[in-house]
């Protein structure tokens, strides 16, 4: 399902009016049973205590699930500190959010003057927002950043105050943006925790995604613009396998931050290190852990029937499927597995083969493992309504009785 599908999904499901709940009772050892018996493929290690937590030089960091949020690790994950360069996932991300990103303008004296790394931007300059996106992404160019803010809000403070209501939006309650780079100032600070909800909500932007995952990027810009080679200051797309992204940042004030995500058999998590004095190995470390620690398993069968009433319809009720069968990988004791069905009361015809009507909900206590939209299994048409014979009238009678 592409992401706009999902977001029209998802807004759908949330104006639903009931929820069915059903409570999948599987203790961990069923569970254990279904990994052996129906995943056995997919699982990731042999039941046991699991792999031991790993030993960082970062003072605060967190391993999260991309998906649906779990964090799998955390060491002061809730501390608030500087954040150096990752800022600009923030900044990136909104400047992709806005569109257009082949939209071009001049950059001016007041967007480029800033101390720090550069992606070559000079007054005058003809730029993309997408070369924009690509000077903060890989070579961390502070101009691109103050010249992506001033460019979509006017100034830095205003630019800020979108940054912050973002992250509010987003959960980040430890979070406090001053400066679109990232460079040190009073007040700017975030945590490793909301620096993960921030990767997550960076990695469900297509483009952000497809940036931040390259070694390096030719882009155009210039007076008038020429080719430039930009390349990306991650060393984990060289040295660890599945990395998709995202950013690396530094200052002294800050120390070493890095926020990072690896994609494998289908599972993504997102590794995050502030004030760290040796950043790749402490994400090998994590994703080692993350990846030995999960595993997967199948939620549901493929086959489940589930009905919602029809009004108006050639058949009493809908047949409805799930779109794809629910895999989730979880740790090995998930504990109480649960589903939750959201169906409004009733549809009204017709409804055709494929429409998305409501969805799945899958949780391991309150944590929500996937969600699966419920679609229909087979057309159903609106009913139609056979005619009434037309009355007869009382003078057409008499003449048809007596033969007239």
């Amino acid at each position: 399902m592409s992401a706009r599908a999902h977001k029209i999904m998802r807004k759908r499901v949330d104006k639903l009016t009931r929820v069915y709940k059903t409570s999948k009772k599987i203790s961990v050892v069923f569970l254990l049973a279904v990994l052996c018996l129906g995943v056995g493929a997919a699982a990731r290690s042999p039941v046991g205590a699991g792999p031991p937590e790993p030993e960082l030089s970062a003072s605060c960091a967190i391993l999260m699930d991309a998906a649906s949020g779990q964090v799998l690790y955390e060491k002061n994950s809730a501390e608030r500190v500087p954040v150096a360069s990752t800022t600009k996932i923030m900044t990136a991300l909104l400047l992709l959010e806005a569109g257009e990103p082949e939209r071009a303008f001049t950059a001016t004296s007041e967007m480029v003057t800033v101390e720090g790394s550069s992606m070559g931007l000079r007054p005058g300059d003809l730029v993309s927002r997408y070369a924009l996106a690509c000077g903060m992404l890989l070579c961390s160019g502070n101009d691109a950043a103050n010249t992506a803010a001033i460019h979509l809000d006017g100034s830095i403070p205003a630019f800020a105050a979108r940054m912050n209501a973002r992250a509010a939006a987003l959960g980040m309650r430890g979070t406090h943006f001053v400066t679109p780079s990232g460079l040190d100032a009073e007040g700017h600070v975030s945590t490793a925790h909301d620096m993960a909800l921030l990767g997550r909500a960076a990695l469900q932007n297509q483009l952000f995604r497809e940036i931040c995952g390259q070694s390096s990027i030719r882009v155009s810009f210039g007076n008038p613009p020429y080719p430039r080679s930009l390349r990306n200051h991650n060393r984990l797309l060289y040295m660890l396998e599945g990395t998709v992204g995202i950013k690396t940042g530094f200052t002294k004030k800050s120390g070493r931050c890095l926020v990072s995500a690896v994609r494998r058999e289908g599972l993504t998590l997102i590794a995050v290190t502030l004030r760290a004095s040796d950043d790749w190995n402490d994400h090998k470390k994590l994703y080692n852990y993350g990846f030995a620690k999960y595993r997967a398993v199948f939620l549901d069968e493929l086959g489940s029937a589930f009905q919602v009433p029809v009004a108006g319809g050639s058949a009493p009720a809908a047949s409805l499927r799930l779109a794809w069968q629910p895999q989730a990988y979880v740790t090995e004791s998930p504990g109480e597995l649960r589903r939750e069905i959201l169906l409004r009361p009733f549809e009204y015809a017709p409804l055709p083969k494929g429409r998305v009507l409501g969805a799945a909900r899958y949780y391991a206590g309150d944590v929500l493992l996937a969600e699966v939209p419920l679609v229909v299994s087979a057309t159903v048409e609106r009913r139609t309504v056979e005619a009434k014979p037309k009355r007869e009238g009382f003078w057409a009678g008499l003449k048809r009785r007596l033969g007239f």
